[in-house]
C-alpha cells in the first residue's frame, strides 16, 4: 500500500526535511513575536509608559493561560477520544440538527467501533477544531485590546489642547475669580441645568443621547477639571497638567480591561454550554454588551449633570470658575470601579462574540447551521461592531474623566505626574542657574561692554521670571508630594507610591 494514501502515518515514515521544515517556521515564527513584544515592551519604557507594559506584561500572561489550554488539550485527545458516552446522551443539546448520514463517524470513533450503541466524548476532528477556538480567542483578546487603547487615544487627543488652553491669558480673563455670575448663567450651568432637569426620567432621556453627540465638551473637561484640583490640591495649582494624569489613570485601568478573571473564564463555559440549535443564545447574548456600555455611558452624563444641579442648590451665585465638588454618592454603590467592571465584562462578551463569529465561519462555512438565519448573523456582526466602537471612543473616555470625580485621587497616576514635574523643575532650575551666571559675567565686563547690558535687561527680567515660575512650581510639586503622601497613609496602594 502506498504510504501517501495512508489516512495517518506517525513521524517513523515522515520525510525529515518535512519535519525540519515545519519545526523551523513554528520557531521562527514563535522568536519573531517574542522578540516584537520585547521591542514594543522596551519602546514603552523609554517613552515612561509603565501602566502599559505591566498591561501587556497581563496580556501575555492571558496569552500563556490558553497556550497551557492548548498544550494540555492536545497531550490529552487520546485519552479524551477513549471517553465513551450513549448515543442518546449525545443526541441531546446539539448546535445543529443532527445528521442522518455519519458514515465516516463510525470509522473515527473507536467507541462506536467496540459498541454501536456509544460513541466518543469528543471526536479528534472535534478538538482539533477546539484548537482553532483557543487560537481565534487569543488572537481577538490582541486584537481588541489594541482596538480598545488606540480609540480611547483617539478621542482624548483634543483634551491636550483644552489643558493647555488653561495657561492663556485668554483663560484666565474669563474666569476672573473676582467675576461674579448665577450658576444657571455660566456655560456649564446652561449645558446642564434646565427647567425639567428636577425630573429624573427627563435627565436619563437626555443623558442617554448627549453620549452619542458630544458626549465631552470642553466646558465639561475644563470645569471638572477645576473641580479636581480643587477638591485636592489649592488654588495654586491650576497648572496641573490633569490631561496627563487622565492618561496614566486609563493606562492603569488598562490593566484590568486587557486580563480575563476566573469568573469570566467560566462565563466562556456557560456560553458554549447554551449554544443548542433553536435557542439562538448568541442572537440574545450579543444585546448584552449593547445595553450596558449604553447604560454605562448614560450613568456617565447623568452624573456630570448631577455635579452641576448640587452646584446649584450649593450656591446658587458663582464666584470665578464655577466648582463642582467630587464625591463617589455619584456613582453606584458608591464605588467609581464598579463602572470599570461592567466596561471589562462588555469588551470581553464582546470579544467573545466576534471571535465566535469568525471561528464558526472558518471552520464550518457560512453555508453552515450557525448562520442559518442570515438576518440573525448580520445583526450580531453589526451590534459586536457598533459596541466596540462605542465602548472604546465615547463610553472609556468618558469614564476616564468622570471617574476623577470620586473622593480618591489615584495615587500611581499622581506619583507618576510627581517624577514628571520633578524633571521638568531640575531642567528649568538648571537653564535658570546657567542665566545668572551669564548675567553675572556680562555685569563684570560692563564697562567695557556697556552696550551689551542694555540688551541683557530683557533677558535678566525674563529670568526673574523663570525664577518666579521654577519657585512656584517647586513649592507645587512639594504640596503634590504631600497629597500623595496623606492619600498612600489612607489607601491600600501605598508599596506601588512609595
Amino acid at each position: 500500500m502506498n504510504m501517501a494514501t495512508t489516512p495517518g502515518y506517525s513521524l517513523q515514515h515522515t520525510p525529515t526535511w518535512a519535519i525540519a521544515i515545519v519545526s523551523f517556521i513554528l520557531i521562527s515564527i514563535s522568536i519573531i513575536l517574542e522578540h516584537l513584544i520585547h521591542l514594543i515592551i522596551k519602546w514603552l519604557r523609554k517613552h515612561r509608559k509603565s501602566d502599559l507594559v505591566e498591561a501587556i506584561e497581563r496580556l501575555k500572561s492571558e496569552l500563556m493561560i490558553l497556550g497551557f489550554m492548548s498544550l494540555l488539550l492536545t497531550i490529552t485527545q487520546d485519552a479524551i477520544i477513549e471517553i465513551c458516552i450513549p448515543v442518546r446522551a449525545a443526541d441531546t443539546m446539539l448546535p445543529c440538527r443532527k445528521r442522518t448520514s455519519t458514515n465516516d463517524t463510525a470509522i473515527l470513533d473507536s467507541c462506536s467501533a467496540k459498541n454501536a450503541s456509544e460513541v466518543a466524548l469528543v471526536s479528534k476532528h472535534g478538538i482539533h477544531q477546539l484548537h482553532m477556538f483557543i487560537f481565534v480567542l487569543a488572537v481577538m483578546q490582541i486584537v481588541y485590546s489594541f482596538l480598545t487603547v488606540s480609540l480611547a487615544r483617539a478621542k482624548m487627543r483634543n483634551w491636550k489642547a483644552w489643558d493647555e488652553e488653561t495657561q492663556t491669558m485668554e483663560y484666565e480673563i474669563a474666569n476672573d475669580p473676582n467675576r461674579f455670575r448665577y450658576a444657571r448663567q455660566t456655560t456649564f450651568g446652561r449645558r446642564h441645568i434646565s427647567t425639567s432637569t428636577a425630573s429624573p426620567v427627563f435627565v436619563w432621556i437626555k443623558c442617554f443621547f448627549r453620549q452619542f453627540f458630544h458626549s465631552v465638551e470642553k466646558v465639561d473637561y475644563l470645569t471638572l477639571r477645576h473641580g479636581f484640583i480643587s477638591a485636592h490640591f489649592s488654588a495654586r495649582n491650576s497648572n496641573f497638567d490633569f490631561q496627563t494624569y487622565i492618561e496614566q489613570s486609563l493606562e492603569e485601568d488598562f490593566r484590568i480591561i486587557v486580563s480575563i478573571s476566573p469568573v469570566m473564564w467560566f462565563t466562556v463555559v456557560i456560553f458554549l454550554l447554551v449554544d443548542v440549535h433553536g435557542w439562538h443564545v448568541y442572537l440574545w447574548l450579543s444585546y448584552i454588551p449593547l445595553l450596558l456600555v449604553l447604560v454605562v455611558g448614560a450613568k456617565l452624563e447623568v452624573i456630570v449633570d448631577e455635579m452641576a444641579l448640587q452646584m446649584k442648590d450649593a450656591n446658587s451665585v458663582t464666584k470665578g470658575t464655577p466648582l463642582v465638588c467630587p464625591s463617589d454618592d455619584y456613582f453606584w454603590f458608591g464605588h467609581p470601579g464598579f463602572v470599570l467592571t461592567l466596561l471589562h465584562y462588555t469588551l470581553f462578551v464582546n470579544a467573545f462574540e466576534l471571535a465566535f463569529f469568525i471561528w464558526v465561519s472558518t471552520q464550518f462555512g457560512i453555508n453552515s447551521c450557525y448562520h442559518e438565519h442570515r438576518t440573525f448573523t448580520i445583526i450580531r456582526v453589526v451590534i459586536a461592531v457598533a459596541v466596540q466602537v462605542l465602548c472604546s471612543y465615547v463610553t472609556l473616555p468618558l469614564y476616564a474623566l468622570v471617574a476623577q470625580m470620586g473622593s480618591e485621587v489615584k495615587s500611581k497616576a499622581l506619583a507618576k505626574i510627581l517624577r514628571q514635574w520633578h524633571v521638568e523643575v531640575r531642567e528649568r532650575r538648571r537653564k535658570q542657574l546657567k542665566l545668572v551666571k551669564s548675567f553675572s559675567f556680562r555685569r563684570i565686563n560692563m564697562s567695557s561692554e556697556w552696550s551689551q547690558g542694555n540688551n541683557s535687561a530683557p533677558e535678566f527680567s525674563s529670568g526673574l521670571h523663570e525664577n518666579t515660575r521654577s519657585s512656584n512650581e517647586g513649592e507645587i510639586v512639594e504640596e503634590l508630594e504631600h497629597a500623595v503622601k496623606t492619600e498612600a497613609t489612607s489607601s491600600n496602594d501605598q508599596p506601588s507610591v512609595a
